[in-house]
């Protein structure tokens, strides 16, 4: 649909029902302009990946196009519009602050109000719901907490990226790809992002850091990087235990 004719009733409705502030900035913006660039979500409301707000858009049911435009510095930036509107379909996070809130008492009641990726404790405003398999993948699943897991906000934006970047997500579009991806199931994984790669990610809390800080000194002592170093420090653990 051209962007100069008059958007239909039900389609607004659907895009007011959205209330999360994320997806209703970039919404209110192309509501009002036509279009928002990457370069008007970072300057204006602060979003520095400009992706994941896009891809929140989308989640709620909302089709987007990407297309080019000029920025301030002359070079091509990222854009977002309206779709194809008659694609538009209500997804249950729209407007469905109850559900979304219920969602989270669930998962929260079940896995503990932490991280799934980082398996970090965070407080509760700070953890985000998130598909376990990307939306763009396999649509809006039944509204059931094995469907969605809780993120901090770092391991979202990392997650998003790193699904952006996924041939199974531009290309194949295949849902059992996903099922076995890291950033769906970090608890039982056999690749990330089609990648035959493994990652643990550690953290050192409160009387912890002090071990932490020791590692970075010893790392930089010998010239490598930490994880580099625990690595390192892990290999020869078991090669002294299978040797013993």
């Amino acid at each position: 649909m051209n962007s100069s004719q008059p958007l239909p009733n039900d389609f607004i409705q659907l895009c007011q029902s959205v209330t999360a502030k994320r997806p209703k900035a970039v919404i209110n913006h192309i509501l009002q302009h036509g279009l928002v660039t990457t370069e008007e979500l970072k300057n204006i409301y602060g979003y520095n990946h400009p992706p994941r707000a896009a891809r929140d858009v989308r989640e709620r049911g909302i089709p987007l196009d990407t297309f080019r435009v000029t920025g301030s510095d002359g070079k091509k930036i990222a854009a977002y519009k309206f779709g194809d509107v008659s694609k538009a379909r209500f997804s249950r996070f729209s407007g469905r602050t109850g559900l979304s809130k219920q969602l989270k008492d669930e998962l929260i009641k079940r896995h503990g109000c932490k991280c799934f990726i980082y398996l970090e404790v965070v407080d509760k405003r700070e953890l985000q719901i998130d598909h376990r398999i990307p939306f763009e993948i396999d649509g809006e699943p039944e509204f059931s907490p094995e469907h969605f897991m809780l993120l901090c906000g770092s391991a979202n934006r990392a997650k998003s990226w790193s699904c952006e970047h996924c041939e199974n997500w531009s290309i194949i579009k295949d849902k059992s790809i996903c099922l076995s991806c890291y950033w769906a199931y970090p608890e039982s994984y056999t690749h990330i992002a089609m990648q035959q790669v493994r990652r643990i990610d550690i953290m050192w809390q409160e009387e912890e850091i002090d071990i932490y800080e020791n590692l970075k000194q010893q790392a930089t002592e010998l010239n490598k990087d930490i994880p580099e170093f625990i690595k390192e420090i892990i290999e020869r653990e078991i090669g002294r235990n299978q040797n013993g």
